[in-house]
């Protein structure tokens, strides 16, 4: 029984597959991975995938050569706008290769770039479709954006041109209207843009009640960087988010998905910067207008009320005047009557006093006579006067004898008369 090696093997499936199989073929498959190396050679994995579930069904290795991919990759970029990348599906025209170490492979020599862009196009219109389906299309095109939004939260990146040209517009405008705008970072093209903004949006969804809208941008680029904004993730955040967003991915002949769903599309970050402003200006324009108004309304009512406060001041000065001269009569009257009342009290008390004086008089008068009986009586009681009319005194033991019972039997006295005393014994 013969036998063979494995190179040996190998070399025979290489002469065969170059023997029967040496055509150029058309082929259309997904780019799965996709690399260039730094000689410029490409090296691609190709994969189909199946209407159901889209699990891979078939699997293939291709290489474009760097003299074939220097001038394949520009041309595909120029007509598509885009680079070439994972997750593209494209139409290649390539040979059959076998490598007795790297088995089986596709040689490219040609891509059809029309293919991709009629795919490109069908995807896109997928998403749209599925976000109509969905319900949720419109969703961010029906929130209203405030008059004067300015509490912005901006995703980009930061070192983007455009984000300082949207900056510097912004916050240099020469109204001197005042923005405040916090910068939530995100890589805004290549392969990780995608999920980079989705989780820029999430961080401002926790924090929603700090601004009035999101701003989306971009600096300049080619198409191809654009193909993060069409995948039905992002479009799906953009249309559910609870604030307005505001794009400015910076291009100017198409639209991407993201575009069509956000709340007002723009071409650039400076043409966000200046939207914002415009509003700015709009309600200012809307403030001085009412102001002038109210100004003016004001000035009418207070023209009004004045006129209307001059009649009430000439009615309530006659009014006034009649009731002062009233009351001046009133006065009048009641000063003669206070004066009448006054003379009369004072009379009366005129009167009083001269009657209370004379009540004094009389008995000053009175008691005076009473004071000179009894100085009368007190001069006839007087012992000195007693005892000249004939009367005495008796005193034993020094104390005046009133009765004759209260002396006893040898009991010695002294009589005192006008003119002596004698002492002597009772017997």
């Amino acid at each position: 029984m013969d036998s063979y090696s494995l190179l040996e093997l190998n070399q025979y499936i290489r002469q065969q597959v170059k023997s029967n199989i040496s055509d150029l073929y058309w082929v259309v498959a997904e780019i799965n991975e996709f690399q260039v190396n730094s000689s410029g050679h490409c090296f691609m994995e190709l994969v189909e995938k199946g209407q159901q579930g889209g699990q891979i069904i078939a699997r293939s290795r291709a290489n474009i050569w760097a003299y074939h991919f220097r001038m394949l990759s520009p041309y595909f970029e120029t007509v598509t706008g885009r680079r070439l990348s994972a997750g593209m599906k494209v139409m290649l025209q390539a040979s059959v290769e076998f490598h007795e170490i790297y088995g089986i492979s596709l040689q490219v020599v040609d891509i059809d770039p029309a293919y991709t862009l009629g795919d490109l196009a069908v995807q896109r219109q997928a998403v749209i479709k599925q976000l109509v389906e969905d319900g949720v299309f419109d969703m961010n095109h029906e929130l209203e954006l405030p008059f004067f939004p300015q509490r912005i939260a901006v995703i980009s990146s930061e070192t983007a041109a455009g984000y300082g040209d949207f900056v510097n517009q912004l916050h240099g405008n020469h109204y001197g209207f005042t923005f405040f705008h916090t910068l939530f970072r995100a890589t805004v093209q290549g392969n990780e843009a995608e999920k980079s903004i989705l989780d820029a949006f999430e961080q401002i969804f926790e924090r929603e009640e700090e601004f009035d809208a999101v701003v989306l941008i971009r600096g300049g680029g080619s198409q191809s960087d654009l193909n993060c904004f069409n995948g039905y993730p992002l479009a799906a955040c953009i249309a559910q988010f609870t604030l307005p967003v505001i794009t400015g991915i910076g291009h100017d002949r198409d639209e991407t998905v993201a575009d069509l769903v956000a709340c007002v599309p723009l071409k650039t970050p400076t043409a966000v910067a200046e939207f914002l402003i415009n509003k700015a200006v709009i309600l200012d324009n809307i403030l001085q207008e009412l102001s002038y108004r109210v100004e003016k309304a004001v000035e009418l009512e207070l023209r009004r009320r004045y006129s209307k406060l001059q009649q009430l001041s000439q009615r309530l000065n006659i009014i006034a005047n009649s009731h002062i001269r009233v009351q001046d009569r009133k006065l009048h009257v009641l000063q003669n009557r206070l004066e009448n009342a006054a003379r009369s009290f004072l009379l009366r008390k005129k009167q009083e006093q001269y009657n209370l004086s004379e009540r004094v008089k009389n008995v000053f008068i009175h008691y005076k006579g009473e004071i000179a009986r009894l100085e009368e009586k007190i001069q006839l009681l007087d012992p000195v006067n007693l005892l000249q009319r004939g009367f005495s005194i008796t005193y034993a033991d020094g104390k005046v004898v009133r009765n004759a019972k209260d002396l006893e039997r040898n009991t010695a006295i002294e009589t005192l008369f006008h003119d002596g005393k004698i002492k002597s014994i009772v017997s």
